[in-house]
C-alpha cells in the first residue's frame, strides 16, 4: 500500500515540479561531506517522475568524480559503466519494464561497485531508523549484499521527495539502513558514515 501510494503521488507530478525538485537536490547532495570527498561515487538516471539526478550526476562528473551507473541485468542484478556525460546514456527497454537510461560504455561487472566511496539509492521512502523502501526488484537489494559480502563500506544515500520521508516502512532480517536521506529541502543523517574515508559527518544537516 505504501508503495502504491508513493507511486500515485509521483504519478501526479508535473514535468516542471519534476525539474524544480531535481535542482534542489542536486544543490544538497552536494552539501554531504561524503560526496565532496568521493572519488567514486555509484549512482542512478531517474526516470520518469522519480527524484531527478541528472543535474547532481553532471555536477560530480564536472568535478571529475568518477560516477559508476548500473546496467540492469536479465536476472535482476545490475553490471556497471562509467558515465561521461548525457550523450554517454542509451535508452534501453528490458521487457515489459519502463526504459531505462543506462550507458553506452565499457561493462565493469558488477563488482565494480565494491569500489564506490558512496552509493546513491533509489528508493521510494525511508523511514525514522533509516530503513529504505524500494520498488521490491531486489536489485539494489543484491547490491547491498555484494558490498557487506567484500567488507566495503561505502556512504549509502537515498534520493527521495520531502514527503517520503515517514515514521515507519516494512524491514527484514536482512535489510541494512542508511546514512543519510537527501530531499529538496535538506538532509537527514541516520547514523554514521565511515570517517576514516569521509570526512567529519557532523558537517551535514
Amino acid at each position: 500500500m505504501l508503495r502504491r501510494g508513493v507511486l500515485a503521488v509521483r504519478g501526479g507530478l508535473t514535468e516542471a515540479d519534476v525539474r524544480e525538485a531535481a535542482a534542489a537536490l542536486a544543490e544538497r547532495a552536494l552539501e554531504l561531506p561524503e560526496l565532496a570527498d568521493a572519488r567514486t561515487v555509484a549512482a542512478y538516471v531517474s526516470v520518469g517522475s522519480e527524484p531527478g539526478t541528472l543535474a547532481l550526476l553532471d555536477a560530480l562528473y564536472a568535478r571529475g568524480v568518477r560516477v559508476l551507473l548500473p546496467v540492469l541485468l536479465p536476472d535482476n542484478d545490475l553490471d556497471w559503466g562509467a558515465y561521461a556525460g548525457p550523450d554517454s546514456l542509451l535508452r534501453v527497454r528490458h521487457g515489459g519494464k519502463m526504459a531505462l537510461l543506462e550507458p553506452a560504455g565499457e561493462r565493469l561487472g558488477p563488482e565494480a561497485v565494491r569500489h564506490a566511496d558512496a552509493v546513491l539509492l533509489p528508493g521510494l521512502a525511508v523511514d525514522a531508523r533509516g530503513m529504505r523502501l524500494g520498488r521490491g526488484g531486489g536489485s539494489y537489494d543484491r547490491v547491498l549484499a555484494r558490498l557487506e559480502g567484500a567488507d566495503a563500506e561505502p556512504a549509502l544515500v537515498v534520493l527521495l521527495y520531502d514527503a517520503e520521508v515517514v515514521e515507519r516502512v516494512p524491514a527484514e532480517a536482512h535489510d541494512r539502513p542508511v546514512h543519510a536521506v537527501v530531499t529538496p529541502s535538506g538532509l537527514r543523517r541516520f547514523r554514521p558514515s565511515y570517517p576514516s574515508s569521509h570526512g567529519d559527518p557532523s558537517k551535514g544537516r
